[in-house]
């Protein structure tokens, strides 16, 4: 039997239009059941505080647990693949760390390409970070220190928690753009100890790591590592004061598997930027040292994708290999 043109175009567009009104009704009744929040780190860590705190926000929310799935190991890289392999449904969502940006270059053969294979949906937080020195170094400014560094080639000893981390990495990218010699010394442990006792001698450290030693008068804070200056270290000066582009800090965020329908991940975005503005949350992230970043997801992709170039360039200039 032949339909009469109109009508069969009539259901044709409207057969057309069903996948679009699935998405939008998908995301209207998302989350139907608990969603996993990967942290590929170990409970109690930063980042891990960070993903139990916008979790609860979420589940708050939206109505469904936020579950925190920690899956530690290879730099972050097994919670990433554990990610990048699930069902891009919204159910499985990944807390993306400052490392990921580095990882991409650090590591030469990783199953996943990370800014191909996970979808940005909303940054969080960054973690300003601080240089200090063991009261020792006869600096009080980065002038002063640089002017030091290059005096006396080789030996300060630079603390970090080992290759690739971020204290090592934000540490060369100031080698880098300064031309100072400053010797690298990675830890598996704490190289607190270390640090206070003289045997290293600077460090770049997570302001809330660092605040008590410098109040106390047992580390000198030269500056820090942030574009402005930070509330809770308000007289010291930031890095860029002295060496212009420079700035460095810990970005996090939440992702998802690529092709997670964007109606879903919009959702997802509008709601942790509600929870971000809550001054109940954002006054507990300022007590793990961490600073709301709020914006769409493509702002936090581009973030991502400069991120990822800007220690490409450092991890090459500086040979960096992973332990």
């Amino acid at each position: 039997m032949k339909l009469p043109r109109r009508k069969f175009l009539h259901l044709a567009a409207g057969a057309a239009a069903l996948p679009a009104v699935s998405r939008i009704a998908r995301a209207q009744t998302y989350p139907a059941r608990p969603v996993h929040l990967i942290v590929g780190l170990p409970a109690g860590s930063t980042p891990d505080i960070l993903a139990r705190l916008v979790g609860q926000s979420l589940s708050e929310r939206l109505g469904q647990q936020f579950v925190i799935e920690n899956r530690p190991g290879a730099g972050g890289n097994l919670g990433t693949e554990v990610a990048v392999r699930a069902p891009p449904d919204g159910y499985t969502l990944l807390l993306v760390l400052s490392a990921y940006a580095v990882n991409a270059t650090l590591y030469d053969k990783l199953s996943f390409n990370f800014l191909r294979d996970i979808a940005p949906v909303a940054s969080i937080a960054d973690t300003p970070f601080v240089i200090v020195v063991n009261p020792s170094v006869p600096t009080k400014t980065i002038p002063e220190f640089i002017a030091y560094a290059k005096a006396n080639p080789g030996k300060l000893n630079m603390a970090s928690s080992g290759n690739g981390t971020a204290p090592h990495v934000f540490g060369e990218l100031f080698k880098m753009m300064t031309g100072v010699d400053l010797v690298h010394v990675p830890y598996r442990g704490s190289f607190w100890p270390d640090l206070l006792g003289g045997s290293v001698q600077v460090a770049f450290s997570p302001i809330v790591s660092s605040i008590d030693y410098i109040r106390t008068g047992k580390l000198r804070a030269l500056a820090v590592t942030t574009a402005m200056r930070q509330e809770v270290l308000s007289d010291i000066p930031t890095v860029a004061d002295f060496v212009p582009g420079y700035e460095a800090s810990a970005v996090n965020g939440i992702g998802a598997p690529r092709a997670t329908p964007t109606e879903i991940v919009d959702k997802l975005n509008k709601e942790i930027n509600a929870g971000l503005a809550d001054p109940e949350l954002r006054a507990r992230l300022a007590d793990i040292g961490a600073s709301v970043l709020v914006g769409s997801p493509a702002d936090y992709g581009k973030l991502i994708a400069a991120e990822t170039e800007k220690w490409a360039k450092v991890i090459k200039f500086a040979n960096i290999k992973p332990d």
